[in-house]
C-alpha cells in the first residue's frame, strides 16, 4: 500500500516538472547585445571626440607645449674676423671654446650635484648655489654656469654630467679672442669683451667689419637637454671679415724690445716709436711703453692701454728746424750755403731771448741744422712772414688728425698765425708753442724723405699707392735731406744714430716738458726723427722718450740709439741696398773713441 502511494506521488512530481519545463521559453540575447553595443559605441565616440579635440581643436596648443619641452632653438657660433700683420701672421684670432649652461628649474632638482659642478668649473663652493637661487627667484629657465672654459674644464664638466646623469646642464661652442702678439700689439690691436665686441684699438674701430653674426638651428632634445636630432637651420652663421694691417710683426717686435730697453735704461716715464714706409705711407711698427697684455684679465692701469703714438702730444723741439729751413729753401729765401750769424749765441726779442747752448758764430744754413742752433733757425724764420710758415706746418699735417682711423687720435695744437706774437713766431721755429703726436711728426718727415710728396698714412695694408699732395719740390726735399745727413755724423748731434753701410739723416730734439702750470723744471722729452738711406729713402722713424732720468736726457743720446737698432733691422729685412761703404770705418773709429 505504502509502496503504491509513494509511486503515485513520484509520478505526480514528474508530471509537474514536465509541465513547468513546457511552460518555460528559450532565453533571448537581443537586449544584452543592444546594451553591449551601446556601451562600445559610446566608448568609440569618446575616443574619436578626444582625438578630434587633440588633433584639431587643441593641435596648436599641444604642439607648442611639446616644443617647449623637446624642441629648442640653439645658436650656431660664428668666428670673429682675424686680424693679421702685412705678411698674414695672426695678431688676433678667435678660438672655439666650450660654454657651460643650465636650466635653473631642472638643476634645482639636483642640488646634490652642485659641489661636483663647482669643482669641475674651479668655482667657489657656494657660488653656484647662490647664483642658482637668484635665477630661481626670477623664474628664469636659462643661466650660464661659466663661459669659454678651458678644454680640461669642459671635459671635467662633461664627466660630472655623465656620471651623475645630470639633466638640464649642457655645453655650447663659443669663440674666445686670443692675441699671439701680447704686449707688443696690445695698445694697437686692442681687445674684445666677453661677448666678443671690440672695446679698444683696431678691434673697436673695425667692429662692423670684424663682427660675426651667429646662426640659429632648431633641434629636438631629450629631458637631459642633449640634442637628439637636428630639425632645421633657421639662419646660417656669418663669420666676420679678416683684416690685414700694415704692421710687420718682425719689426714690431724689434721696435718694442728696443723701446722697452731704452725706457728702462733711462728710467723714463714712457716712450713711443713709429716706423713708416715712405713709399706707401704704411705704418710698419708702432710701439709704446708702458704696455699691457690683452690676453690677461683687465687689471692694468687704464693709461697703459693708451696708444701713446696717437693719443699723447708733445712739443717737438728742434726736430722742427729742418722743416723751417725747407720752407725758406722752397721760397728761395736761402740756399744750403747761406751764411747765418748766431753770435753771440743769444738773440733778444723784446723782453724775451733765444739762446744756444754756446756761441756758434757764423754758420751756413746747413750748419744751423748740424749744430741745432736756435738763434740761427729763428733768424731764418724771420726772413719769411708768419702765414708762410703756418701754411707749411698745416700742409704737413700739424693741427689735424692723420686719418688712420684709430679711436682717441689727437689733432695736436697749431695756433693760427694771426695770433702769433713776435716771440711766438720765434719759438714755433724751434718747436715750442705747438704740439703733435709721434705719428704726425713721422708723417711730416716722410714728406722730406718722399721728395716732397705727402701721402696719407695708414694702419691697413695697401696694395696700391694712393695719390699724394706736393708740399716741397724735389730739389728742396733733397737739399734738406743732405743737411740732415750732417746731423748723423761726427760733427752733428746724433752720431749714435749712424748705421753701418748706410747714409742716415735726421734731427734730434730735446724739449722741456710742458704741464698745466708751464714748463716743469728738470723734465724733458727726448726725440729723434730720421730716415734712411739718404740716397733713396725707404723708411722714416720717430722715437720719443718721455722724462728720462739721470745724467743724459738729450735726444741724440737717449732716443737716437733706439732709432739706429730698429732702422738697421728694417733695412736688412727689406733688402735695402747699402749706400755708404765707408760708414763702417767711421763707426769703428767712434767705437774706439768710446772705449778709451
Amino acid at each position: 500500500m505504502r509502496f503504491e502511494q509513494r509511486s503515485s506521488r513520484e509520478r505526480m512530481k514528474a508530471r509537474l516538472r514536465r509541465a513547468e519545463l513546457a511552460r518555460r521559453k528559450p532565453p533571448s540575447f537581443t537586449a544584452r547585445r543592444a546594451a553591449l553595443g551601446l556601451m562600445l559605441t559610446a566608448a568609440c565616440l569618446a575616443v574619436v571626440a578626444a582625438a578630434f579635440q587633440r588633433q584639431v581643436l587643441e593641435n596648436e596648443f599641444l604642439r607648442d607645449e611639446g616644443e617647449k619641452r623637446f624642441l629648442r632653438e640653439r645658436v650656431i657660433a660664428a668666428r670673429r674676423g682675424m686680424i693679421t700683420d702685412r705678411n698674414g701672421e695672426p695678431l688676433a684670432i678667435s678660438t672655439s671654446m666650450s660654454t657651460v649652461w643650465a636650466d635653473p628649474q631642472l638643476l634645482a632638482q639636483r642640488r646634490d650635484a652642485l659641489p661636483a659642478l663647482a669643482r669641475a668649473l674651479a668655482a667657489p663652493s657656494g657660488e653656484l648655489d647662490a647664483r642658482l637661487s637668484g635665477y630661481l627667484e626670477q623664474g628664469r629657465r636659462f643661466m650660464y654656469l661659466r663661459r669659454r672654459v678651458a678644454p680640461n674644464r669642459a671635459y671635467a664638466v662633461q664627466q660630472v654630467i655623465d656620471d651623475l646623469h645630470l639633466a638640464g646642464v649642457g655645453m655650447d661652442t663659443e669663440y674666445r679672442r686670443f692675441y699671439p702678439g701680447g704686449e707688443m700689439f696690445g695698445q694697437l690691436v686692442g681687445f674684445t669683451n666677453v661677448d666678443d665686441i671690440g672695446q679698444e684699438g683696431i678691434e673697436l674701430v673695425f667692429e662692423d667689419r670684424l663682427r660675426a653674426a651667429p646662426g640659429k638651428r632648431r633641434v629636438i632634445q631629450d629631458g637631459r637637454g642633449r640634442v637628439v636630432e637636428e630639425v632645421e637651420q633657421i639662419r646660417p652663421p656669418s663669420h666676420g671679415q679678416d683684416l690685414a694691417l700694415s704692421l710687420d710683426r718682425r719689426l714690431q717686435f724689434l721696435a718694442y724690445r728696443e723701446l722697452k730697453r731704452a725706457v728702462a735704461q733711462h728710467r723714463a716715464k714712457s716712450g713711443t716709436a713709429v716706423l713708416l714706409d715712405i713709399t706707401t705711407g704704411e705704418v710698419l711698427a708702432m710701439v709704446n711703453q708702458p704696455a699691457f697684455n690683452p690676453n690677461a684679465a683687465r687689471s692694468e692701469p687704464v693709461e697703459n692701454r693708451r696708444n701713446r703714438a696717437l693719443t699723447d702730444v708733445f712739443e717737438p723741439g728742434s726736430t722742427m728746424k729742418p722743416l723751417v729751413v725747407a720752407t725758406a729753401l722752397e721760397a728761395g729765401l736761402i740756399n744750403p750755403r747761406t751764411p747765418v750769424s748766431t753770435a753771440p749765441g743769444v738773440l733778444h726779442l723784446g723782453h724775451n731771448r733765444v739762446k744756444d747752448i754756446r756761441n756758434y758764430g757764423l754758420l751756413t744754413a746747413t750748419g744751423v741744422i748740424t749744430k741745432s742752433s736756435n738763434v740761427g733757425v729763428v733768424k731764418i724764420a724771420q726772413r719769411m712772414d708768419r702765414a708762410m710758415l703756418w701754411q707749411t706746418y698745416s700742409r704737413l699735417g700739424f693741427g689735424r688728425i692723420t686719418g688712420v682711423e684709430f679711436p682717441g687720435e689727437r689733432t695736436g695744437f697749431l695756433p693760427h698765425y694771426a695770433g702769433w706774437s713776435r716771440f711766438e713766431h720765434a719759438t714755433l721755429a724751434f718747436g715750442y708753442g705747438l704740439s703733435m703726436t709721434s705719428l704726425q711728426l713721422a708723417q711730416a718727415y716722410a714728406v722730406v724723405a718722399n721728395d716732397g710728396m705727402r701721402l696719407p698714412v695708414t694702419l691697413q695694408r695697401r696694395d696700391a699707392v694712393p695719390a699724394g699732395e706736393r708740399v716741397f719740390s724735389v730739389a728742396t726735399a733733397r737739399a734738406v735731406r743732405a743737411m740732415m745727413e750732417t746731423v748723423v755724423s761726427n760733427k752733428g748731434t746724433a752720431r749714435r744714430a749712424m748705421i753701418a753701410g748706410y747714409r742716415v739723416g735726421g734731427k734730434t730734439g730735446t724739449a722741456k716738458k710742458a704741464t698745466g702750470r708751464g714748463y716743469a723744471p728738470g723734465k724733458y722729452q727726448a726725440v729723434f726723427a730720421g730716415m734712411a738711406p739718404i740716397s733713396e729713402p725707404r723708411f722714416v722713424m720717430v722715437v720719443m722718450i718721455d722724462e728720462p732720468q739721470g745724467k743724459y736726457y738729450y735726444g741724440g743720446i737717449v732716443a737716437a740709439p733706439t732709432f739706429a737698432k730698429v732702422m738697421q733691422a728694417a733695412l736688412r729685412l727689406y733688402n735695402v741696398a747699402p749706400d755708404d761703404p765707408q760708414a763702417e770705418l767711421l763707426l769703428a773709429g767712434l767705437r774706439r773713441e768710446a772705449g778709451r
